[in-house]
């Protein structure tokens, strides 16, 4: 009977490191399989809302001392971010930009649930107040949400009032299609333009669409056009429910003259320009002109 060690020895070298990475390759293929299917089964739970059976099968098939973890479990930070625990946060802070795979930021999280705290302990300690395009959105999801204080913090620290978002379009055409007024009023005197929406749907016809008049005179009082037109060549009156508050309100608005001080405050807002609005305060002028200037 012939010896396996002594054929292995007899074979060329180039042959048996052949061997070495088929074996290799063979292993690293298995692993992935696993690993692709203990994340489809974790997915699969989280789906069914059964968050606790996929913690459990990621604990008992993951290193955590190792830092290894399915896609599917969030950080601590995470965590500690959606649930507005604010010492726990504070002892985590070093991981303030982790992301879960698809893009998803504590920042992000303290923004869904509306912790103010939490959303600016997280900007104080480096977290970046916006995300890349196709990630999901703090300012977004806090206008969305309603969550004013959270979308106050983000624009203090920089975050991008028009940021543009393909499948969402602006945070404040956001605010339009979920009907959240001071978020959309925020938005404006921080200067966010009141044409720009998603493609070729304004703010306008958002709020129109909605039925939603308050908005709709907000966007007005902020200079939106109202003969804009969208992808069908509608203006948002077009869109307006039939016979509804907004549609009438709207047939009103464009049988009547602007106020001329109307006109030139947002003359004065487009000169001074967005990143210099809070200037507007400084300027040597009465102070019920400037506060008319700033909205207020």
């Amino acid at each position: 009977m012939s010896d396996p060690t002594a054929e292995l020895t007899n074979k060329p070298f180039a042959v048996q490191l052949s061997n070495v990475y088929l074996s290799i390759l063979a292993l690293f293929c298995f692993k992935l399989f696993v690993k692709i299917s203990l994340n489809l089964l974790t997915y699969f739970y989280i789906v069914r809302g059964n968050r606790k059976e996929a913690a459990r099968i990621s604990a008992e098939f993951y290193d955590y001392g190792q830092q290894h973890r399915s896609w599917a479990d969030r950080s601590p930070l995470h965590d500690a971010a959606s649930q507005g625990r604010l010492l726990a946060l504070r002892t985590l802070i070093l991981q303030v930009n982790a992301s879960t795979i698809d893009g998803v930021t504590p920042l992000f999280n303290a923004c869904t649930v509306g912790s103010v705290a939490c959303t600016e302990i997280l900007l104080e300690n480096g977290a970046k107040p916006q995300s890349l395009v196709y990630h999901p959105s703090p300012i977004h999801e806090a206008t969305s949400k309603g969550h004013y204080g959270c979308v106050e913090a983000l624009v203090t620290w920089g975050a991008d009032v028009d940021m543009d978002i393909p499948h969402l379009g602006t945070a404040l055409y956001t605010a339009c299609i979920c009907q959240e007024l001071e978020c959309a009023r925020k938005l404006l005197r921080e200067g966010a333009n009141v044409q720009k929406g998603k493609s070729l749907d304004s703010p306008l016809h958002a709020a129109a669409e909605k039925d939603c008049t308050a908005v709709v005179k907000l966007l007005l009082d902020f200079g939106a056009d109202i003969n804009a037109r969208n992808t069908e060549f509608q203006r948002p009156v077009d869109v307006a429910p039939p016979s509804s508050l907004t549609e009438g309100f709207l047939l009103l608005y464009e049988a009547t003259p602007r106020l001329l001080s109307q006109l030139c405050r947002q003359c004065v807002r487009s000169c001074v320009g967005r990143d210099r609005l809070h200037l507007i305060s400084h300027l040597p002028l009465p102070n019920r002109l400037k506060c008319y200037l700033q909205y207020q």
